[in-house]
């Protein structure tokens, strides 16, 4: 059974969750340290990079991070990401297998949709949760107005896609949006004090 309270959680203990692409894991932790240290605790680790799932067990030795995977496409990296460690799991797609995947591990599983269909083949499936990606290619604030006045007050978004810095209170505003995806927060840089400042700043926005 899809445990929504849990997912709950991940979605709002930031206003930001960090989209981060690590190429080098010895960068990792300190990464992590600066996002944490400036507010923004929900971390999500694609899985892009070779290094990815080891960033994974770095990055959750850090006190206070709650790390996640991303770009989970199947079964088989759901398995590798929880044994990594990662405490919850998002993907750019929504598929029974992953479904039934997340059900098994009992993780929190964040499936990308984005339109009505996917949404309604998540409902089925017992999720409520939607990560709406990619989000501003997509038709932006726009068309998931649209897609949430169809289906009530029951289903939440982290919306992620092309999001900004400017933009993201702008998103955060609407009542059926938990979070959002970001990756300004460590895009073209690793320099702790940089990540720390924009997570600071990142952390200060509106829910």
């Amino acid at each position: 059974m899809i445990d929504t309270a849990k997912l709950d959680a991940v979605m709002s203990r930031c206003p930001v969750m960090p989209v981060l692409v690590v190429h080098d894991v010895a960068q990792a932790r300190p990464m992590a340290e600066a996002l944490v240290a400036g507010g923004l605790s929900t971390l999500e680790v694609t899985l892009r990079t070779p290094c990815a799932l080891e960033a994974i067990q770095e990055m959750s030795k850090v006190p206070g991070a709650l790390v996640g995977a991303g770009t989970v496409l199947n079964p088989s990296d759901m398995d590798r990401a929880v044994q990594a460690g990662a405490r919850f799991i998002v993907s750019p797609g929504l598929t029974e297998a992953l479904a039934k995947a997340s059900v098994a591990h009992d993780v929190p599983f964040l499936p990308g949709v984005a339109n009505a269909g996917d949404i309604m083949r998540g409902l089925d499936l017992g999720l409520s949760r939607f990560k709406f990606f990619p989000a501003v290619t997509n038709g932006g604030i726009p068309a998931l107005k649209s897609l949430a006045s169809v289906f009530g007050s029951s289903v939440r978004f982290c919306p992620t896609g092309g999001i900004t810095e400017d933009s993201a209170p702008e998103w955060l505003a609407l009542p059926f949006v938990g979070c959002v995806g970001g990756s300004w927060v460590t895009a073209g840089t690793f320099d702790a004090d940089t990540v720390r400042q924009r997570a600071t700043a990142a952390a200060l926005l509106k829910v």
